[in-house]
């Protein structure tokens, strides 16, 4: 079949075609399509790489594997079925992360283009500065259900991944989760915070008993409580003559039985906060229950068309499933703890899982019965699923329609025509399911690719530690993957070294220590990202209320880029009765309508979908939010063909981000991901 399709193209097309290496990084939903497209279009020389392995849960989309392929490699497998399309086709297999020292700037050189196919944001960026970096130009895509996008990134010439500020994960206050949950949601994130105190890697701050510290508490109690919240301890802690404990130490020491559980969770606990009166003043309090009397559904309503995890729960269906999940999951610690010969219980750990059926009803248990005290809606399993798994269905239908898209960009690309590459959007429920619109030029004040990087982080330089520097700043929210700081003192001062142990003495040490304080700007360099950085430490004893540190761009170019943006925006407001129709050329070196073509969107950006709910709450109010806005586009481009202002990704759909050092899966999992 490729045979056909070469023939069907130019000569200068089909010769890069069949000479170009090409990399694609992720093998999963996207992944699969799109070595598909490839070795059908014609590409002969192919290098894939993906960390993770199929799942079952793949099979329904990822046509490349079959029920024989659980548990093998997806790169290795979509290599075998992907050369039965085109046998003359060279194809290398890496059941690697992307992230690793091994794929350097050189590894990068070796390709005309670099296609994503990823479903997070670490492995995203990461990408994105190798490719920066190796000036290689690089086709990024995403898909979340029924949406889908596709954008082209040229060093110099377009926006880069990390240009647009991400929205990041929602978050929900402690004292919220703890006290006054009003939404289901809250239920389920207290629900899965109990697996993890009870079965899995215990988090202090993900703590499920009453918050006494809690800010509508007022006075000397609330203070003492505070203080005591403050200093709290993994397992056990004194306070006074009363020697209290973890979760954890407590449901160990009750052998984990599930009507004491159950007892002090939905009962005496809930007894607890029913005393702090100022909680309820203007609330509805909520109703502790008793093991032994517990409500049945009153209208019961025929359920027997659904499917088992569609059907409502009662409450005492929610304390047998909590019951019984309780019980398989203390069994499977036990056995854990045999096998690697543990004394002591707690250094077993189980980490929850959407498709672990033990964990998903314990948290789905839980969090109905928390949400029947709280006389707050309870949810199905499936509901319950969706939620704590931040899901948003995958639809191959969309992987498919993406990947075509990635393929006919990358042809654009082969021969030069930077000019007719487009960001492109899909989307249900308008009258035209794909929209154009042009690429943005980099942004002046990008952290990332702007010619010399440099932003300020707000932070108290007499607490903040260089552990949290290095793994919580440079690491974390910045992304850089095996970061060198030095201070710019003229001295050459090196505070934390990638080579291993060489600094590690610091680690413990505060940034005011080692000479680290306000005005201090740091030269931060990524040998394996080609990637330098400078930081500006601005010291303030509370950067923002619940944060370690607060990240602000660079002043000058932020005020310089804002005045670019507004220049822009006047332009186009003024030219806007002008707009002349244009035609685009196509990949394959025809011409298509000006129907086809979208004025430029300036707020299209390249986001993440990170979060279930804000996806469905941006999409249900996108159109009201027009309205009321005005968008500065709306008297250029006409509202029928108006592609999507923001597309949230996290990524469902995109190969594994496993592939590039991430999670798993094209899955469903939304992560922090282009759409993915």
């Amino acid at each position: 079949m490729a045979t056909h399709i070469l023939g069907l193209l130019e000569d200068k097309l089909k010769a890069e075609i069949t000479t170009s290496k090409v990399l694609v990084v992720g093998a999963g939903g996207i992944g699969c399509e799109l070595l598909k497209n490839l070795v059908l279009a014609g590409f002969e020389d192919i290098e894939v790489i993906d960390l993770d392995t199929i799942d079952v849960s793949n099979l329904n989309r990822q046509f490349l594997f079959q029920k024989k392929h659980v548990g093998k490699s997806k790169a290795e497998v979509a290599r075998e079925s992907a050369l039965r399309f085109n046998p003359r086709a060279t194809i290398i297999a890496h059941h690697d992360s992307i992230i690793k020292p091994t794929y350097g700037m050189s590894y990068y050189q070796k390709f005309a283009v670099v296609m994503n196919a990823l479903d997070n944001r670490t492995a995203r960026n990461h990408v994105n500065r190798m490719c920066l970096a190796a000036d290689i130009p690089l086709v990024e895509s995403g898909t979340a259900g029924y949406l889908g996008q596709v954008t082209v990134i040229k060093k110099g010439v377009t926006e880069c991944y990390e240009c647009q500020p991400k929205p990041t994960q929602k978050t929900y206050p402690g004292c919220t989760i703890r006290n006054t949950p009003s939404e289901p949601i809250h239920c389920i994130v207290w629900a899965k915070h109990l697996f993890n105190q009870l079965f899995g890697e215990a988090d202090p701050d993900e703590d499920v008993s009453p918050d006494a510290a809690d800010p509508e508490l007022v006075g000397e109690a609330g203070k003492a409580a505070l203080e005591d919240d403050n200093n709290k301890k993994d397992d056990t802690q004194t306070d006074g003559n009363i020697t209290r404990v973890s979760t954890r130490a407590w449901a160990k020491s009750h052998q984990y039985q599930a009507k004491k559980l159950f007892t002090k969770l939905f009962t005496d606990d809930i007894h607890y906060l029913l005393t702090m009166d100022k909680l309820w003043e203007k609330r509805r309090k909520p109703t502790p229950l008793k093991w032994d009397s517990l409500p049945s559904m009153d209208d019961k309503k025929d359920d027997s068309g659904l499917i088992q995890d569609q059907r409502p729960w009662s409450v005492e269906r929610c304390r047998e499933v909590f019951q019984t999940s309780v019980n398989n999951l203390y069994n499977r610690v036990k056995n854990e703890e045999k096998k690697k010969k543990k004394d002591d219980l707690e250094d077993v750990s189980l980490t929850w899982d959407k498709d672990d059926s033990d964990g998903m009803d314990f948290v789905t248990s839980c969090a109905n019965i928390r949400a029947h005290i709280f006389n707050i809606p309870q949810k199905t399993r499936f509901d319950v699923k969706s939620m704590a798994g931040a899901i948003i269905p995958a639809i191959a239908t969309t992987n498919a329609i993406i990947a075509g898209v990635i393929v006919l960009e990358a042809m654009k690309l082969l021969t030069g025509r930077m000019d007719d590459c487009r960001t492109t959007y899909l989307s249900r429920g308008r009258k035209r399911v794909l929209v154009g619109c042009s690429l943005d030029p980099p942004r002046p004040g990008c952290t990332v690719c702007a010619p010399r990087p440099e932003l300020s982080v707000k932070l108290d330089t007499r607490h903040t530690t260089i552990r949290t520097l290095d793994q919580k700043i440079l690491r974390g929210a910045i992304n850089m993957a095996a970061p060198d700081v030095e201070i710019m003192d003229g001295k050459g001062t090196i505070v934390i070294s990638s080579e291993e142990g060489e600094t590690e003495h610091n680690l413990g040490k505060t940034l005011q220590e080692l000479g680290i304080v306000d005005g201090t700007r740091l030269n931060c360099d990524d040998f394996l990202q080609s990637y330098t950085l400078v930081v500006n430490i601005i010291h303030c004893e509370k950067p923002d209320e619940g944060t370690e540190f607060t990240i602000v761009g660079n002043s000058e170019e932020l005020k310089k880029a804002q005045e670019e943006e507004a220049a822009q925006t006047r332009k186009k407001v003024e030219n806007a009765a002008k707009v002349e129709n244009k035609t685009a050329t196509t990949a394959f070196g025809g011409e298509t309508s000006d129907e086809a073509m979208v004025t430029e969107v300036e707020d299209d950006d390249l986001v993440c979908l990170e979060d279930e709910e804000e996806l469905e709450d941006e999409l249900e109010d996108e159109e009201l939010e027009e309205e009321s806005r005005k968008r500065r586009s709306d008297d250029i481009i006409d509202e029928e063909i108006q592609p999507l202002k923001k597309l949230k990704s996290g990524g469902s759909s995109g190969s594994s981000g496993s592939g590039s050092g991430g999670s798993s899966g094209d899955s469903d999992v939304i992560e922090e991901v282009m759409l993915d």
